[in-house]
C-alpha cells in the first residue's frame, strides 16, 4: 500500500481459527515503508499468543494447528457520494 495516505484507502481483515472457534481482527494496513518492528513495537497487528494457539487446536494440546485467511479491499465511493464500496481481493 505504498505510502500512510494511500494505505488509508484500503482496509483488510485476518481471521484465524480453528476446532469450532474464530478470532477476527480488522484494519487500516500500514504503508509498506513501516518496518515489522515499527508494526510489533506500535501493538498495531495480530499477535497470537502460544497459550491462545493452543486453545484454538484444542485435543492434547501438542500441535498448534490454526486456520489463516485474509482479504483485503479497497473502498471505493459511489457516484452519488459517500458510500463506501468494498472491491475484494484474496
Amino acid at each position: 500500500m505504498g505510502d500512510e495516505e494511500d494505505a488509508r484507502n484500503y482496509s483488510y481483515s485476518l481471521e484465524v481459527g480453528a476446532n469450532g472457534r474464530k478470532l477476527t481482527w480488522e484494519g487500516t494496513p500500514r504503508s509498506i515503508r513501516d518496518s515489522h518492528r515499527k508494526v510489533r513495537d506500535s501493538h498495531d497487528g495480530l499477535i497470537i499468543q502460544r497459550n491462545m494457539v493452543l486453545f484454538f487446536s484444542g485435543g492434547d494440546k501438542k500441535e498448534l494447528k490454526l486456520r489463516v485467511t485474509g482479504k483485503i479491499w479497497k473502498e471505493q465511493q459511489n457516484s452519488e457520494g459517500g458510500v463506501c464500496i468494498p472491491n475484494l481481493y484474496s
